[in-house]
């Protein structure tokens, strides 16, 4: 590998680390909505952030740095701590959904129109799947009659939709903004590594 590749690899690993750290942080921004027994829901930045790494770092780089970085947030909270691997995979698969489509065509992540597309693709596939898991653990595993369930599940809907849309609607605007102070800096050769 040449000095340069390497280079490339080391200031992308890092960017990856600096989005981990602001997924985890931006997680602490929230509004808890407590649900009976249960641990609740919350509204919270997270999601900007995890969109954000999609699209400044691609599909890979930028689920890494949304996983790795939720599932830190789990880490330290008991309440979520049981289920950081699952945060992990779902908070990837958003930031990679996101990044996959808003990178595809050799956009790079600066096309508005698609970056609205990835966006609203990352944010589905992290509801469906949260709510998937919520659904199948309160009702299959816990063995809560279907009425109990739904109680659980429509505030549960109501805030992943929430902080979706506002995902969504901070992330691109942001993403424009920052790539234009990295092009200025000239970092914004180290988004991506080649291939993605």
């Amino acid at each position: 590998m040449s000095e340069k590749n390497q280079k490339n690899r080391v200031v992308f690993i890092c960017f990856v680390g600096l989005m981990a750290a602001l997924c985890m942080v931006s997680n602490y921004l929230q509004i808890r909505i407590p649900i009976g027994g249960d641990a609740g829901t919350r509204i919270h930045f997270g999601n900007i952030f995890c969109l954000l790494s999609g699209f400044l770092l691609g599909g890979v780089g930028g689920g890494l740095a949304a996983g790795i970085g939720a599932a830190v947030f789990d880490l330290t909270d008991p309440t979520f701590a049981p289920e950081f691997y699952i945060t992990f995979i779902f908070k990837f698969l958003m930031a990679f959904v996101c990044g996959i489509i808003a990178y595809a065509g050799k956009k790079q992540g600066k096309n508005f129109g698609r970056n609205v597309v990835a966006g609203i693709a990352g944010q589905l596939t992290y509801i469906v799947l949260y709510l998937s898991k919520t659904f199948v653990v309160k009702y299959w595993i816990e063995k809560n009659d279907i009425a109990t369930v739904w109680t659980m599940m429509i505030p549960k809907a109501a805030t992943s939709l929430t902080n979706g849309a506002i995902a969504v609607i901070v992330a691109i605007p942001l993403t424009f903004a920052l790539r234009k102070a990295l092009e200025a800096a000239h970092l914004d050769q180290y988004l991506s590594l080649r291939g993605e």
